[in-house]
């Protein structure tokens, strides 16, 4: 394949207003979300919410000084924002192979759907999206969509059972909040998601966390100012993450589970490895008796609590094989490559929104990468992400330009 073209790991899809007035069961379907239209603007309805799309949600085909983060209608949007052959079209244009579409209305993992009182209405929105998903973008454009699913977050068997049955129809990958407690759901270091984790271990499902994902973007006051916040949360966001699964013991105990950390940059990457050993090096023993994590000896009440990480736990092998950071433009972390390894990174264009590089990654990488061998660039832009989720890109001779 041809570095002409490459696959994002990283994009949006802007719900249509079709979506689940046309797929939840009719005896729902009132209570169902649905566009309201009052005068020049729109908003979606759902339960007794209002949420409206913010203009930095659909720049695509716009210049910088149009972008704005007010309220917009899809008569503001570019069509391939929402509409599966109209996005096909664009990423042709832009030379985007295969693209992972993240949902907007119900936020990166589905936290509208996890917040809302009426779960069976709730679920019915959960199956109604991944169906739209796995049948009107996957099935109608074979190998051009790399199909991730939302999960019933407020219940995991329920989620688990969501897993296998949208793996049976090709599904690769799920949502995954970057932080649970934020939601007001169990950390990663109980047993709570424990069904959810095993059925992503059976399926070869990949958790794709996007920045965000928790609803809570670090600041470090509430006045700092927007660019500046812009500038530092992502990264901190994902440092955290990462830092939470690597000492979580959870790849221990699912060792084919794999992560995939969203729009969060690679360059903070090396870093917080470097530190994560020195910790681990000189911090471990008496850490070791005193967090819970840690301590294989720890009870709670009259139950004695099994050690999630190991003393002797090798870092960088659990992030060698069980992690993958992603990128839209990151020159010092493709500097630091060696680092963090060539087959750990995966490129993005995060169409629609406003840090995209769409139409024009293809090229702009070209020049960020035309320094590596060209094994190493295929590995980037299309051969991790072919690997990490298990599926098969769309042959570039046959996209139809």
């Amino acid at each position: 394949m041809s570095f002409r073209w490459f696959v994002s790991v990283d994009d949006h899809l802007i719900e249509p207003a079709r979506l689940w007035q046309e797929r939840v069961p009719g005896r729902l379907r009132d209570n169902a979300p649905h566009i309201v239209r009052d005068g020049n603007s729109e908003f979606w309805a759902y339960e007794d919410r209002q949420i409206v799309t913010t203009g930095l949600n659909a720049v695509a085909g716009k210049r910088r000084e149009e972008f704005s983060p007010e309220p917009i209608t899809y008569e503001d949007m570019r069509p391939g924002c929402y509409e599966p052959a109209a996005r096909v079209a664009d990423m042709n244009e832009g030379l985007v192979l295969s693209s992972l579409l993240f949902p907007s209305f119900p936020r990166y993992c589905g936290q509208v759907f996890n917040e809302a009182k009426d779960k069976e209405l709730a679920l019915a929105c959960v199956n109604a999206w991944n169906d739209f998903v796995l049948e009107e973008f996957d099935a109608s454009y074979p190998g051009r969509f790399i199909p991730t699913m939302i999960i019933p977050l407020w219940d995991p068997v329920a989620a688990a059972a969501e897993i296998e049955r949208t793996a049976s129809r090709g599904g690769k990958s799920i949502f995954f909040s970057e932080n649970p407690t934020k939601l007001g759901l169990p950390s990663i270091h109980t047993d709570h998601w424990d069904p959810v984790f095993k059925a992503c271990e059976e399926t070869g499902f990949v958790l794709s966390m996007h920045v965000g994902s928790s609803s809570n973007m670090i600041r470090t006051s509430e006045d700092m100012p927007t660019l500046a916040f812009m500038a530092y949360s992502a990264a901190a966001n994902q440092a955290g993450t990462l830092l939470d699964w690597l000492f979580s013991g959870n790849f221990v105990r699912y060792p084919n589970l794999k992560i995939a950390l969203s729009e969060g940059s690679i360059g903070w990457i090396p870093y917080f490895l470097e530190r994560a050993e020195q910790v681990v090096d000189k911090q471990r023993f008496w850490a070791s008796r005193f967090d819970i994590n840690m301590n294989p000896n720890h009870t709670r009440g009259e139950a004695k609590l099994e050690s999630r990480f190991s003393l002797d736990t090798d870092i960088r092998r659990l992030f060698k094989d069980h992690v993958f950071g992603t990128f839209i433009e990151d020159h010092a972390g493709l500097r630091l490559l060696d680092i963090i390894g060539e087959d750990n990174v995966m490129l993005e264009c995060d169409y629609p929104h406003s840090d995209s590089t769409w139409p024009e990654t293809a090229n702009l990488a070209s020049k960020w990468l035309g320094h590596l061998p060209a094994d190493v660039q295929h590995k980037i832009t299309i051969g991790n992400a072919a690997r990490v989720y298990n599926f098969t890109p769309a042959d570039p001779n046959t996209v139809g330009l």
